[in-house]
């Protein structure tokens, strides 16, 4: 009996230590206390970029953190904030363990974000010229790029600048409106409302600038090409400072145009009308050497200096100038062409003169007058003209060869000009006219002398045959003889006289 009482006593204190150690194991693997993981003992590590950054509770709880500290450092800077980093959320069981400090965790997330962020973009607005484009920080700094370009020709400061949304775009693009800027009744200065009652404005789109001015001075600013800004964000190293972006737009820059080659041009010509050298015109046109001859028409490539933004202005002006009326014909259908005679001598006339004069980058390329007041009344010259055309001039041969001109020879004087021909080569009429006189003339020979029309007489020597007689009328290459060896002659040969006012003149001074 005492050894059964023994062996019980025993059995229970092995039940007692076994029930014992299963508490002990129970509470090591569920931990009752809320620092020691969720339900089922499991802890969750927040590791970024390969760094653990501490133990929290929940998976949902290192989430936030993350987002949090993402927030904070956006916050921080009125820039778009990138970061590369890898973030990875590990579920873990621990037997013993507890989470770490939540600010402490969120102090090691801010530190490893911060060290990750790659890149900084910044809200800026970019500004597009046709195809060109630059990038600038802010709305006031794209409105003073453009104040630049208008400035160099609003000098009083008129014109202000707004930036305006576009309509029916997909994108918030806006547009630079230019608008004049008023007087009102105090003399301060506000920028008119088209829409307003008072203080019209006179903006770029203004369809009836010449109507609305009453004085002079400049009607409207505009942009030759089309301007269109955008908000967008950037890395800070792709915004430009406003010195820098003034500098690229309103200086001038080498720009490829076309040129037209007009009248008296050759390349050199058109080099210094573009301001420009022959060498630059030969190396962009393929076509052309430094010796090309070029054509009233041809198109040219050449570069000239312009600005990115190009300023347009119109502008009222007025001024006095003497002026000149066109000068007044008689038409004197008796006369022949090559005679006129002035009937009166024009004078200069005075006038002031009202004119829209548009510019382009300070140059003008238009000018329209609006009005015009007569001081002192021009007049006109008046000039009586022949209308009909002169008679002309043939050879009087076909054929033979010059040998002998008009002018001195053998110390005297020869009073016309002679061509060696076989004898009997046909002689022609060099003008119509009527036959004066046909037969021999001592020293001449067999000799047709013809009157013309414009009193002109041709005269044909040392003939062997006459083939007209005086009173006929001969058309001009009229066969009227042929050619001899007569009278004072030294070999076959036509000997060709013209006589004006009585006298002989050089006949290759009117031959065609």
């Amino acid at each position: 009996m005492k050894r059964l009482t023994k062996f019980s006593s025993k059995i229970k204190f092995t039940y007692a230590v076994s029930a014992f150690s299963t508490c002990i194991f129970m509470l090591l693997a569920n931990p009752i206390t809320s620092n020691r993981g969720d339900k089922d003992g499991t802890f969750y590590r927040v590791v970024i970029n390969g760094k653990q950054q501490g133990s929290v509770l929940l998976e949902q709880t290192a989430t936030d953190i993350v987002t949090e500290v993402r927030k904070q450092l956006a916050a921080q800077s009125q820039d778009i904030v990138y970061m590369d980093y890898q973030l990875d959320i590990i579920a873990d069981k621990k037997l013993i363990g507890k989470i770490d400090d939540m600010e402490a965790v969120k102090k090691n997330v801010y530190n490893e974000l911060n060290a990750s962020i790659v890149e900084t973009k910044q809200k800026a607005y970019t500004v597009k010229i046709d195809d060109f484009s630059i990038t600038l920080p802010s709305k006031e700094a794209v409105i003073e790029l453009l104040n630049a370009a208008k400035n160099k020709y609003d000098e009083k400061n008129e014109f202000s600048i707004e930036l305006v949304l576009e309509e029916n775009k997909e994108l918030d693009v806006m547009e630079p409106s230019i608008v004049k800027m008023e007087k009102s009744k105090n003399q301060a200065d506000t920028v008119g409302n088209t829409e307003a009652a008072a203080g019209e404005v006179l903006t770029t789109d203004d369809t009836s600038l010449q109507d609305q001015a009453k004085e002079d001075g400049i009607l409207s600013i505009g942009f030759e090409e089309e301007v269109e800004v955008v908000e967008t964000y950037v890395p800070v190293e792709s915004i430009l400072d406003l010195d820098t972006a003034i500098s690229m737009v309103t200086n001038d820059q080498e720009q490829n145009k076309i040129y037209e080659v007009a009248s008296g041009d050759c390349l050199s010509v058109v080099a210094e009308k573009n301001n420009t050298t022959v060498a630059k015109i030969v190396e962009m046109n393929e076509q052309l050497d430094a010796d090309s001859v070029i054509q009233i028409g041809d198109e040219i490539v050449v570069t000239v200096p312009e600005p990115e933004l190009s300023v347009l202005v119109a502008e009222q002006t007025t001024y006095e100038e003497e002026y000149e009326v066109a000068v007044e014909y008689i038409e004197n259908d008796s006369w022949y062409t090559t005679k006129q005679e002035v009937k009166q001598e024009g004078s200069t006339g005075y006038r002031e003169v009202t004119a829209k004069i548009t510019k382009r980058n300070g140059e003008e390329t238009n000018r329209e007058v609006l009005n015009e007041d007569v001081i002192t009344e021009a007049v006109p010259t008046i000039i009586e003209i022949g209308t009909q055309e002169p008679p002309t001039f043939i050879k009087p041969i076909t054929g033979g060869n010059f040998s002998s001109g008009f002018g001195k020879r053998w110390g005297k004087m020869h009073k016309g000009i002679d061509w060696s021909c076989p004898i009997g080569t046909a002689v022609k009429a060099s003008c119509g006219g009527q036959v004066v006189s046909a037969g021999w003339s001592n020293g001449y020979g067999y000799c047709i002398t013809i009157k013309h029309s414009d009193g002109k007489q041709t005269r044909y020597g040392h003939l062997s045959k006459i083939l007209v007689s005086a009173g006929d009328n001969v058309s001009q290459g009229e066969k009227i003889a042929l050619s001899g060896n007569t009278g004072r002659s030294t070999g076959p040969h036509i000997h060709f006289e013209i006589i004006e006012n009585g006298s002989q003149v050089n006949p290759l001074n009117y031959l065609n």
